[in-house]
Order: C-alpha cells, then sequence, then structure tokens
C-alpha cells in the first residue's frame, strides 16, 4: 500500500511557457535537445519541464513524495503525463528561465529513479488558454472541481514522485495521445496498477 510521506505547496510563475522541476546538484538548466516537444513534459538529466499555455502567469503547484505508485485520483483533470528520471541528490527546485531557481522543502527518501505523474487543470474563470503544442489548437478543456486547489490561479499542478526499482538514465510515457488535452477525459483505469 502507498504512503504519502511528504508534501508542499507553493506557486511559480512560468516563463517563456515553462517550469522545471529540478535536482538543485546537477547544475542543468535545460532538457534534452531531442526531448519531444509533441508532450508536454520535457525530460532531462536530473529535471522535467512542463510546457504551460501562454495564457498561464501564476501555476499553484502541490508536490507530494510517495512510498510507492500512488492510487490515481478520481478528478478530471485538462492534462495528465508520467516521466521517469534520475535525481542523482533527490533535493529539488522549482526552476524558470527568468526567475531561476527555488529550492522547495519537499523530503524524498534518497538519490535515485524516480516516477513522476503530472496532472494538470486550467482556471475556467482566467481563460481560454490555448495548447502550447506544436500541432495543436483549439482552447483547452477546463473541468471543474478544482477551484479551491486553483486558488484564483491561472493553473493548478498535482505532482507526484515515487521511487521505483528500475535503474536507468531516462523514460517518458504519455498514456493519453498527443492532443488529447483537448478534452476532458477521466483516467485510464488500467494506469491503476
Amino acid at each position: 500500500m502507498s504512503r504519502l510521506l511528504d508534501a508542499c505547496e507553493t506557486t511559480v510563475s512560468p516563463s517563456y511557457r515553462l517550469f522545471g522541476l529540478v535536482d538543485t546538484t546537477m547544475g542543468a538548466e535545460t532538457f534534452d535537445d531531442d526531448a519531444d516537444r509533441s508532450k508536454w513534459l520535457l525530460p532531462g538529466p536530473g529535471l522535467v519541464y512542463l510546457q504551460v499555455p501562454s495564457e498561464v502567469v501564476t501555476t499553484a503547484i502541490r508536490l507530494e513524495s510517495w512510498t510507492t505508485s500512488p492510487a490515481l485520483t478520481p478528478s478530471q483533470w485538462a492534462g495528465y503525463e508520467e516521466v521517469e528520471v534520475y535525481l542523482p541528490e533527490g533535493e529539488l527546485g522549482l526552476q524558470t528561465v527568468d526567475g531561476g531557481l527555488t529550492e522547495i522543502p519537499l523530503v524524498l527518501p534518497s538519490p535515485g529513479t524516480y516516477r513522476m505523474r503530472w496532472q494538470w487543470v486550467f482556471n475556467p474563470d482566467t481563460g481560454p488558454f490555448t495548447s502550447p503544442l506544436p500541432g495543436c489548437s483549439g482552447v483547452l478543456a477546463t473541468p471543474g472541481g478544482h477551484e479551491a486547489a486553483l486558488g484564483g490561479e491561472d493553473q493548478f499542478c498535482l505532482v507526484r514522485i515515487w521511487r521505483t526499482a528500475v535503474t536507468g538514465r531516462l523514460e517518458h510515457e504519455t498514456p493519453l495521445g498527443q492532443c488529447s488535452h483537448l478534452r476532458s477525459q477521466p483516467l485510464p483505469q488500467v494506469l491503476q496498477a
């Protein structure tokens, strides 16, 4: 059974339609040059960046550290992706191009390979929001039910992180199809493993 180890909440102001979660000891400031820009998450060694719509000024973010893969939340989300990344020290910060690095007080059990589940939603009162992904156009879905978590901000992200037994540099997966963010739908039940 999965247990919540630690959590923290903060806000970030994306710049250049990006913000990242990074291992503070890496010194890396960007994702891989060959990162698939048709995905919302752009991984790199010791970091993951989320692409956001240009209309997003401030994002409320909740980061959670878990013992194992947590159950999926039953809520509707505008987007969902998972990524696996090696964190050499496990000390995290949020990074933007303009704002630099801000350390966060989230405690991870140890350095190593972690799986991250990113889920996000946009504020229907401050939109509309358009996709930052190449080849995708149209207004993004803004499912309800997240008003308290949004707290009046443009976007809310829930990031759940857990240590994996897998070793290796990097693996990326997008369970929902490219551009699936244009409609609101429940998360697939098969991903609850």
